[in-house]
């Protein structure tokens, strides 16, 4: 017996995910997340997307937020997609405030609807919390108690890595010209890197100025994306770290700009940016 369910595809910079309301759980009864993920996320035989990410009650906060890569591996937590969940909840009703407080598998996180005077949803902020620095919590693999500027060894070529976690594990390095960077072969092999134990998101960022940053992702799970909001964000942190930017930058991404910001007051980090609907339908599984 075939299931039908109804979704909406939305994409944050490029960043595109799969939403389903699982509030009554008889989506997972009938399939679990990570197949259902690996099925609908195919670009050829399904929907195609980066991701799903499941609507789900929650006890002790708004809603839950849950997230699958098109590998089927569960992420805990997702930048892009939070901006694109939070406008969804809010347009549609199913939460009727503008700041709202997410359970996610990396914590609370509080994203903000930002409207203009017709209440039409022109960004969403999100507070992505604090940046975690120490290796052991990452994790990553040093004698170091934090990594910043770390050599790392790859097919006899080393390069240097900042390694922070937004709820989930970055490797930042710097690079001269990101166009020349290979994304692609190196990001593969610094995700899947033994220091890794959990592998790794990898950030490619060119500094452009104390105020701007270019950065390309390799996502784990996902591989090359147009956009990774957690990824932007562990990108400020790296280079304000490193002495290569301000405590406030935007981050130039393939799929378009990110407003970041590091509060050192409080030492939570804000992201500002767009989320779109793309399209809704129904498919059946």
């Amino acid at each position: 017996m075939e299931l039908e369910l109804k979704f909406v595809k939305m994409e944050g910079l490029g960043n595109d995910f799969i939403f389903l309301d699982d509030r009554d759980g008889k989506i997972e009864h009938y399939k679990s997340y990570p197949e259902l993920a690996k099925q609908l996320c195919s670009r050829h035989f399904g929907i195609g997307a980066d991701g799903i990410i499941l609507i789900l009650d929650s006890i002790d906060h708004d809603i839950k937020f849950r997230i699958y890569n098109s590998d089927g591996s569960q992420a805990q937590m997702c930048g892009n997609g939070m901006r694109c969940f939070a406008k969804y909840l809010y347009e549609n009703k199913i939460v009727s405030h503008k700041k709202m407080r997410v359970d996610t598998k990396a914590g609370t996180i509080i994203p903000e609807v930002i409207a203009d005077n017709n209440d039409h949803i022109q960004s969403v902020r999100v507070d992505m919390g604090e940046p975690v620095l120490f290796c052991r919590d990452i994790p990553f693999e040093s004698n170091n108690e934090k990594a910043i500027d770390e050599p790392l060894t790859i097919k006899d070529k080393t390069y240097h890595i900042t390694t922070i976690s937004m709820g989930n594990p970055h490797a930042v390095l710097f690079v001269d010209d990101l166009e020349k960077a290979d994304v692609k072969e190196i990001g593969r092999l610094i995700e899947t890197h033994d220091r890794f134990p959990e592998k790794t998101n990898v950030e490619f960022v060119e500094v452009i100025n104390k105020g701007e940053l270019k950065m390309k992702v390799w996502e784990r799970g996902a591989g090359i994306t147009l956009a990774c909001g957690t990824g932007a964000c562990a990108a400020l942190v790296a280079a304000n770290l490193t002495g290569r930017a301000e405590n406030s930058a935007i981050v130039h991404l393939s799929g378009g700009d990110l407003d970041i910001h590091w509060d050192k007051e409080t030492n939570h980090i804000f992201k500002t940016g767009p989320a779109t609907l793309v399209f809704e339908g129904r498919i059946k599984i």
